[in-house]
């Protein structure tokens, strides 16, 4: 097929835009006094006002994985095992819409969509991934939400979606109780430790704005989420045998392509079009914040404090924008070659929940926990996580947990088994280290303190370094 002209324009005028609104804001905002150049950076120098901010939460929130994988979820597995929105967390995602709409080759639709995005992340970094996600979220509202989906619902192609309920809504079999709790728990817990939310959050000027933040960020995400939820349904219900693609996505086994799909089949061209580029946004303002994020704790805890312990604040800042383009081609490589939108964000969800989850509960709640438990925990957590496969992602197990068979696979809630069990080992581990640290090092903290007696003669005293200094000045003999 011929490529759609129109939408290409379309397409290019979206991203000139956004690249103008990125670099203009990293340019024009003023940095705040006695503020270094990593850290407005970073967080912005801390000087995002709260309405910027539930911009910018919200739409990282709702990216192209939320929506596209929302309506994939409900059209093939019903919302009954849709658990993302309700978790309420993010994921990476693919440019698949372009190449529906605009007839791209998916692997330029990707590279076109990745290239704007890192280009104004590298240039503005927080300042920029911020102000573009007022221009993005708003392109996602009003073209793919308000003007789309009237469309999409009255089309007569469309039946009835009360028809096809029991498909979009899904059945829940009893026997799956387990790992329906055990997915569930690790979509609400693996969303709070993500650096992108932290990031925003540290990013705005108080407290009490960081609250504000988190609470619009989650009703946002639920609300934003519904018209995922129509498209999805609308996917089980239309007529596809009078459609250019005959088949449903799901009978083609490209479910992840049901949005686009959806949009291009059965809205106008000219709404289509204009719905690309609200795809485009989702998928830019989740983007441009996974890759600052990335890049910003490689500067921050891998760079500064293992590779460079002196690196000044100019070093730090362009090791950071270099780190912001490599990270931006992993993760387009990662579009490329896993083509499947949910089951990046069951894996990202259990990555994080798994393996980040217990370091950071361990680093606030247990602060005596060290290194040498947190690497063992971590390559625990890693492998029974990895152990368990992927059914999304097809990656077969080589762990059989309890109740495993072929047919129903993992029955047993391993993802919080290998998050409980990688506590365990970080504080058990930790705790052996300190104790054996500290019988160890006893006779090494013991030092002869020579002092004179009340008749002058020389006289020696093994003192504990370990001791506090008033304790040492507050003994006679010191005195």
């Amino acid at each position: 097929m011929a490529i759609n002209v129109l939408g290409l324009v379309v397409l290019l005028v979206f991203y000139l835009i956004i690249i103008i609104v990125g670099i203009l804001a990293g340019k024009l905002k003023k940095k705040p006094d006695g503020v270094s150049r990593m850290e407005e950076a970073v967080v912005a120098g801390r000087d995002i006002n709260v309405i910027v901010g539930i911009f910018t939460m919200t739409a990282t929130i709702v990216g192209g994985g939320f929506i596209n994988g929302t309506a994939e979820s409900i059209a093939f597995s019903g919302m009954v095992w849709t658990l993302a929105p309700f978790g309420i967390f993010i994921g990476l995602i693919t440019g698949t819409s372009l190449s529906v709409i605009v007839d791209l080759p998916l692997s330029i639709a990707i590279l076109s969509s990745s290239a704007a995005t890192v280009c104004y992340t590298m240039f503005g970094q927080m300042v920029s991934v911020a102000y573009t996600d007022i221009v993005q979220l708003i392109f996602i509202i009003t073209v793919l939400y308000a003007l789309s989906l009237p469309f999409i619902l009255t089309n007569d192609k469309v039946g009835s979606i009360s028809d096809t309920a029991d498909i979009w809504i899904g059945q829940f079999d009893v026997g799956m109780t387990s790992p329906w709790i055990d997915l569930f728990i690790a979509m609400i817990f693996g969303t709070i430790p993500w650096q992108s939310y932290f990031q925003k959050v540290l990013s705005v000027r108080s407290g009490r704005h960081a609250h504000i933040l988190s609470i619009a960020g989650a009703f946002s995400a639920i609300i934003l989420a519904v018209p995922s939820v129509l498209i999805g349904a609308v996917a089980t219900s239309a007529d596809w045998t009078n459609t250019t693609l005959k088949f449903s996505p799901m009978a083609l086994n490209q479910s992840s392509m049901t949005l686009p799909y959806v949009l291009h089949e059965f809205t106008p061209s000219w709404v289509a079009v204009l719905a690309l580029g609200a795809v485009s946004a989702a998928v830019m303002s989740s983007m441009d914040s996974s890759i600052l994020g990335s890049s910003s704790m490689f500067t921050n805890n891998i760079y500064k404090k293992i590779l460079r312990k002196k690196a000044g604040d100019t070093e730090s800042v362009w090791v950071q924008t270099i780190s912001i383009f490599c990270v931006g081609v992993m993760a387009t490589l990662v579009s490329l070659f896993v083509p499947i939108v949910y089951g990046l964000f069951v894996l990202a969800a259990d990555i994080v929940f798994v393996i980040v989850l217990p370091q950071l509960f361990c680093a606030v709640f247990i602060k005596w926990t060290n290194v040498y438990g947190a690497i063992p925990g971590f390559l625990v957590g890693t492998i029974l996580r990895i152990g368990a496969g992927e059914v999304l992602l097809d990656w077969s197990p080589f762990i059989e947990y309890p109740f495993y068979n072929v047919e129903t696979g993992q029955i047993f809630p391993f993802r919080t088994f290998a998050m409980i069990i990688s506590i365990i080992i970080i504080v058990t581990i930790s705790l052996f280290v300190n104790l054996l640290r500290k019988h160890s090092c006893k006779k090494s903290h013991q030092v002869y303190i020579l002092s004179l007696d009340t008749k002058g003669d020389k006289q020696s005293e093994i003192i504990d370094r370990s001791s506090s200094s008033d304790q040492l000045m507050s003994s006679p003999k010191a005195k």
